[in-house]
């Protein structure tokens, strides 16, 4: 029997959705306001799903205090208040879409969560925007 635990997580960025490759009049009209060369920001909301099986031993399927930290060490502290495009090297040459940022945050904690466990990442980019992304 498989289950999903979540863990809720939040985190305010900056960014600007462009490609250095095309010139400004290019990066509007693709990416209109969001390409605005000052940057703009988001109140992020993050949802850490995992799934896998409980422990007989504990009743766990995993400690949440041990998913809390992982998530405040490897998103919430590096990402917070930063500019995504300048001060996370992760963004250097990818455009921090908000598509792109979950499938950043889900390698992130793929390689410091156990095989066992399947990830799930739901990223609220405004109350009406977001993605979910699972590995595939």
């Amino acid at each position: 029997m498989a289950i999903t635990i979540f863990r809720k997580a939040h985190f305010n960025a900056a960014h600007r959705l462009f490609r250095k490759d095309w010139d400004d009049k290019k990066n509007q009209e693709v990416f209109g306001k969001c390409s605005n060369p000052n940057f703009h920001g988001h109140n992020y909301e993050l949802i850490v799903g995992i799934t896998g099986k409980i422990d007989p031993e504990t009743g766990y399927l995993i400690d949440l205090k041990i998913l809390k930290d992982l998530i405040f060490q490897e998103i919430e502290e590096p990402f917070d208040h930063k500019n995504l495009n300048v001060e996370v090297p992760e963004f250097k040459n990818l455009n921090p879409t908000v598509e792109n940022i979950a499938v950043v945050i889900w390698e992130k904690l793929r390689v410091k969560l156990e095989m066992k466990y399947q990830i799930s990442i739901t990223l609220y980019e405004t109350p009406r925007n977001f993605v979910t992304y699972n590995g595939n």
